[in-house]
């Protein structure tokens, strides 16, 4: 009993994080999916959809452009994760593998930028991106995240991780430096590469604050700037802001679970050694 008794603490737990995590999910989902002659609150909710729909996706399509805001922030996205995972792979490999002055003030300018919150140096960012004419583009809301501070540290650490016996072989051969980076070292951190692709997805894909910031015209809208605008058009119809939200949520969804494997490989990567 005294060993059941823990699991069984263990079990109930989970399962309470699980609805606590899903549930807000689950319940956005089944509302958008709900007609309008179904209650989603008060005593005669229904909480699965009596006879579900699609309209009220149909309804997001008719009252924003809502195909361009998702090809905006598909381009941003995108864009988002080859920088940093070609430019944080690259500072990565510097720091874990190169000797040069300085290079312990650089890491440590790493570090500290993961413990700054952006909104302490949003003004000064804004005033770098207006200085060179980037304000109301796409390349503007780009060029802050184009890589980060966690993308580099996570790379540093898993060519950390790598033997340096392979690369010590390539340089034998005749191997630069480049070619041992390029053709050895990175093919070997593929894990780290999609934990920080997925990262820089999310963030570049989930980010709101920023572009509302940068972005003036409403044609360059990223999604997450443009649902805002759901909630003043059907201020009382929350299914179609339901329906707006899973637009904005499925693709990161489909993102993880495509590279879901990769990910968790690469996170054992990064654990081998610090």
């Amino acid at each position: 009993m005294r060993r059941h008794g823990p699991v069984a603490l263990r079990y109930v737990l989970l399962l309470v994080m699980a609805v606590l995590l899903v549930g807000p999910f689950a319940w956005q989902l089944l509302t958008s999916l709900k007609g309008t002659a179904e209650p989603i609150y008060g005593p005669d909710v229904t909480w699965l959809p009596q006879d579900p729909t699609l309209g009220n996706f149909a309804k997001v399509a008719e009252v924003i452009p809502v195909w361009r805001y998702i090809a905006n922030s598909a381009m941003v996205a995108t864009a988002s994760v080859l920088t940093n995972c070609l430019l944080g792979a690259m500072a990565g490999y510097a720091l874990a593998r190169m000797r040069f002055r300085g290079r312990g003030a650089v890491f440590a300018a790493v570090l500290a930028s993961l413990v700054v919150p952006f909104e302490v140096i949003m003004v000064n960012v804004f005033l770098t991106v207006r200085s060179l004419g980037l304000v109301d583009t796409l390349l503007g809301v780009l060029l802050p995240g184009a890589v980060s501070g966690l993308s580099i540290l996570v790379m540093r650490t898993a060519f950390l991780a790598l033997p340096r016996e392979v690369e010590e072989a390539a340089s034998i051969d005749g191997a630069g430096e480049w070619a041992r980076f390029w053709k050895v070292a990175l093919p070997s951190v593929r894990g780290s590469l999609a934990v920080v692709g997925v990262f820089s997805f999310l963030f570049a894909w989930d980010d709101f604050l920023w572009p509302l910031i940068v972005l003036k015209n409403p044609d360059n809208f990223t999604l997450t700037v443009g649902l805002q605008y759901l909630s003043g058009t059907f201020t009382n119809d929350q299914r179609v802001v339901a329906a707006g939200t899973m637009i904005a949520v499925l693709p990161l969804m489909a993102v993880f679970f495509a590279l879901q494997r990769l990910f968790f490989r690469g996170v054992g990567e990064g654990g081998v050694k610090g």
